[in-house]
């Protein structure tokens, strides 16, 4: 389970490098050993859940657009989001079109970086 967190956090931060306009918060690039414990275990089961996707699709997650790829993280994330907290920001649980365009990229980006390592 750590290492499917860590791969999710690394994406994660490789994404918000990338596309975030700007220099972003200190808890979007906090490293692994710093990440709260609840969001490790948020980032190790939606890269379970991505990995099943593609494990269930027998190849036909590969053909998913990348929004659909980063829509797929975001859903994911907002149920853990909910999981862990009874009453989230709604920030927090924002739905696709609500979020900002940096993250939308993160997220597909993570979904990708999911698939490569399951060798999607």
């Amino acid at each position: 389970m750590s290492e499917d967190g860590r791969i999710f956090r690394e994406a994660w931060i490789a994404g918000v490098r990338k596309h975030f306009p700007g220099e972003p918060k200190a808890g979007y690039v906090t490293p692994w050993e710093e990440t709260p414990a609840w969001e490790r275990e948020a980032a190790a089961a939606v890269c379970g859940q991505v990995r099943e996707l593609v494990r269930v699709s027998a190849g036909g997650a590969l053909r998913l657009t990348r929004e659909q790829k980063g829509q797929f993280v975001a859903v994911c994330w907002t149920a853990q989001v909910h999981r862990h907290f009874e009453d989230p920001k709604p920030g927090y649980v924002a739905g696709w079109d609500r979020l900002p365009e940096w993250q939308r990229e993160t997220d597909a980006d993570i979904f990708e970086a999911v698939e490569q390592s399951v060798g999607g």
